[in-house]
C-alpha cells in the first residue's frame, strides 16, 4: 500500500534521511521505532509532504512524493502529528466533524463511534477543545483523522508525555483502528505498545533503516536493542 524507497529529506543544510526503505502493506501495523533525533518524525513528515522528500514515495500504487498534503490525504492518508493540533475555540464533536472529507459520502467511522469508543469525549463532546488534558487531545486527534476514513494512518509519538492509563487507551485506540482494517505506520518511544500491536518494526538510526523484522526477531536481538534503542 505505501512503499517508499531511497528516501532523502533536509532541514537547510542538515542531510536527516539518508536513504530510508520501507512498506506498509494493507491493513498491517508497522512501528517505526529509534531514539530521538534519528529521523522517524521527518519521515511521516516527508511522506506527507510537509519536508520537501528526494526519492520515490508510493501510495496506493501512485507516486506522492513532493504532492501537496491536501492532495495526498483525499488519496486516503492519514497524518496525525506529534503536536496533537486541535482548534481550541471549537467544540469536540465540532473538531470530529471537521476531519470529515465529503459529508455526502459517510465512511467507517462515524461521530457516534467515536463518542462511544471514548466516554471522555462524549461528556465533553460540547465543551471547547482547549481546554481537554493532554490525553484527551490525543485522543481527539486521532479520533477526527479517522473520520476521514483514511485507508492508512501515521501517527507520530501519540503517547509522549502522558500518563499510563491513558497510554493504555490510547494502545487501545490504535488496537482497534487495526482491528477495523486500517493499516498503520507508528512513530512510537514506548516499546510495550509497538511490540504489542505491531505486524512488523523497523528500527533507525543516523536516518536511515538499520533493522527490519517482527516484534518476536526484536525481542530475538539484544545488539540491535543495545545500540539502537536502549539508553
Amino acid at each position: 500500500m505505501l512503499e517508499v524507497s531511497d528516501l532523502h529529506a533536509y532541514y537547510g543544510k542538515s542531510h536527516i534521511l539518508q536513504g530510508v526503505d520501507m512498506h506498509v502493506d494493507a491493513g498491517e501495523v508497522v512501528s517505526l521505532l529509534g531514539r530521538n533525533g534519528v529521523g522517524r518524525s521527518t519521515t511521516v513528515k516527508a511522506i506527507m509532504g510537509e519536508v520537501a522528500p528526494r526519492g520515490a514515495i508510493r501510495f496506493k500504487g501512485q507516486d506522492i512524493a513532493g504532492l501537496p498534503n491536501h492532495r495526498i490525504a483525499r488519496l486516503g492518508l492519514g497524518y496525525v502529528p506529534e503536536n496533537r493540533d486541535i482548534f481550541p475555540t471549537l467544540t469536540v464533536r465540532q473538531n470530529l466533524l471537521m476531519g470529515v472529507k465529503d459529508p455526502r459520502k459517510p465512511g467507517k467511522w462515524k461521530l457516534e463511534d467515536m463518542l462511544a469508543m471514548f466516554p471522555n469525549l462524549a461528556a465533553r463532546a460540547d465543551t471547547a477543545a482547549g481546554v481537554l488534558s493532554g490525553g484527551e487531545k490525543q485522543m481527539l486527534t486521532i479520533c477526527r483523522t479517522m473520520m476521514g476514513d483514511p485507508e492508512l494512518i501515521m501517527i507520530d509519538e501519540p503517547t509522549e508525555g502522558l500518563a499510563p492509563l491513558i497510554v493504555q487507551q490510547v494502545g487501545d485506540l490504535i488496537a482497534e483502528i487495526a482491528r477495523r482494517g486500517v493499516a498503520i505506520l507508528l512513530v512510537e518511544q514506548k516499546l510495550s505498545i509497538a511490540m504489542r500491536i505491531s505486524h512488523r518494526v523497523y528500527v533507525m538510526g543516523h536516518g536511515r533503516v538499520v533493522f527490519e523484522g517482527t516484534p518476536a526477531d526484536l525481542k530475538g536481538n539484544a545488539s540491535v536493542r543495545k545500540e539502537w534503542l536502549e539508553v
